[in-house]
C-alpha cells in the first residue's frame, strides 16, 4: 500500500535513529517498473560476497538481513507501482544481541533510483527528497527554433520532452522572396506552437499535483505562444510566471528555476495564507463551523465532523501524529502550516490546532 506523506515522514524519522555498530544495515531501492526478480538475483549474489566478511557476527547479520529481503521479494509478483524501498539490519544497541529490523516501503511518488548499499546507516536521501515535494511545477523554455518541457519536483528538475521547429536560418535558399520566406517561417512557427501546446496538454493536463507552470524564453516568443489559440484554457490559467531567459534546452530549465525562486516562494505562502484566511473567517463569522485548540478539534474528529484539519508545523509530534491518524480514519483533509507567515504565527499562538467542519457538532 502506498504510504501517505505523513506516514513516510514518520518512518524516515525512525530509520534515521538507527546506527549500526558495523557495516550491516542494508538499503535497497527498486525503481518503478524495474524487474523485481532481477534485484532478487543480485541480492543472492551479494550473499556470496558477504561470506568474505571477516567478523563472524557482522557476516551473520548481513547474510540474515539479505535472506530476509530475498524472502520478501520472492512473495512479490512484480514491483509495486511506485517502486520499492527496503531496509533491513541489526538495530540492537546491545553488542552481540540480534534485533533484525525490516521495513518494506512503497513510497508516495515513483522511485527513480536503483540502489544496493550495506553501511552503518540506512540511505534515506531519496525518501527525504520526496518529503520536500508537496506539489510539482511544469516548466517550458522555448524560442522559435527549440523548446524543452520539464518538471520541477522539490529541488529536482526533470527533462520530459525536447522539440525543434525545423525553421530555416535567416539566409534564404534559392533566392526566395522576402515575403515568401516570411510566410514559410510564420507557418512553421505556428505549427511549432501548436505541437508544443499539444505536448503540454498531453503531459500536464491530468497531472493531479501540478501547482503551476513557469515559462521562459525571449520576450516576444513566449508571449506570442501564450497569446496563441493553441494553449488550452486550463493550462493557460496555471501559468504563474513568465521569465526572460536565453536558453531553450536543459540549461534553460535550470536558469528558469533559478530566476523563478521568488515566484515559487510566493506560491507556497499564498497557499498557506488562503487556508488560514478561510479558517479565521469561518471562526469569526460562523464559529459553530470551526474549532480551535486541542480538545474541541479532537472531539470533532471523533464525530467525523472535520472537513479540514489544520496543524501548525510546531505542534508536538506525538499529538500531531495522533490527530493525523484520527483525520485519516475519518477521510478528513490535512494541512500543515508554517510559522513563516503572520497568519501562521497567529495560528500557532492560538494553540496551533484547529479545523473547518463539515457539519456542526
Amino acid at each position: 500500500m502506498v504510504l501517505t506523506k505523513e506516514e513516510l515522514e514518520e518512518i524516515v524519522e525512525e530509520l534515521e535513529t538507527y546506527k549500526g555498530k558495523h557495516t550491516e544495515l542494508i538499503t535497497v531501492y527498486i525503481p518503478a517498473g524495474y524487474d523485481v526478480n532481477s534485484v532478487q538475483r543480485q541480492l543472492e549474489g551479494e550473499k556470496a560476497t558477504a561470506k568474505n566478511i571477516k567478523s563472524t557476527t557482522t557476516r551473520k547479520n548481513v547474510v540474515d538481513a539479505l535472506d530476509k529481503i530475498v524472502r520478501h521479494l520472492k512473495t512479490l509478483k512484480k514491483t509495486p507501482e511506485n517502486g520499492l524501498a527496503l531496509f533491513c539490519g541489526n538495530i540492537s544497541q546491545v553488542e552481540g544481541q540480534l534485533d533484525l529490523g525490516f521495513w518494506d516501503i512503497e513510497p508516495t511518488m515513483p522511485l527513480k533510483i536503483r540502489l544496493y548499499r550495506c553501511d552503518k546507516e540506512f540511505v534515506l536521501d531519496p525518501l527525504k527528497a520526496m518529503l520536500e515535494v508537496s506539489e510539482v511545477f511544469g516548466l517550458l523554455v522555448m524560442d522559435r527554433k527549440e523548446a524543452t518541457i520539464g518538471l520541477l519536483e522539490g529541488k529536482r528538475i526533470e527533462t520530459l520532452q525536447k522539440m525543434t521547429s525545423g525553421i530555416p536560418s535567416k539566409i534564404r535558399a534559392g533566392g526566395q522572396s522576402s515575403q515568401r520566406f516570411h510566410r514559410i517561417t510564420e507557418g512553421l512557427t505556428k505549427e511549432f506552437y501548436k505541437r508544443i501546446a499539444e505536448q503540454m496538454k498531453k503531459i500536464f493536463f491530468a497531472m493531479p499535483k501540478l501547482k503551476g507552470i513557469l515559462i521562459g524564453g525571449p520576450m516576444p516568443t513566449k508571449d506570442e505562444f501564450l497569446d496563441s489559440e493553441y494553449m488550452v484554457t486550463k493550462l493557460r490559467d496555471k501559468v504563474i510566471g513568465k521569465v526572460d531567459i536565453g536558453g531553450s534546452d536543459e540549461s534553460g530549465l535550470k536558469e528558469l528555476v533559478i530566476k523563478s525562486q521568488d515566484i515559487l516562494a510566493d506560491q507556497e505562502i499564498i497557499h498557506e495564507k488562503k487556508i488560514l484566511e478561510k479558517f479565521f473567517k469561518t471562526l469569526g463569522e460562523r464559529p459553530d463551523m470551526a474549532t480551535l485548540r486541542e480538545e474541541d478539534t479532537k472531539q470533532a474528529l471523533k464525530y467525523g465532523a472535520v472537513d479540514l484539519l489544520i496543524l501548525s508545523k510546531d505542534t508536538d509530534k506525538k499529538i500531531s501524529k495522533e490527530f493525523k491518524k484520527l483525520a485519516e480514519d475519518m477521510s478528513s483533509s490535512i494541512e500543515i502550516v508554517s510559522t513563516e507567515t503572520e497568519e501562521g504565527l497567529q495560528f500557532k499562538n492560538l494553540g496551533g490546532i484547529g479545523s473547518i467542519l463539515r457539519f456542526r457538532v
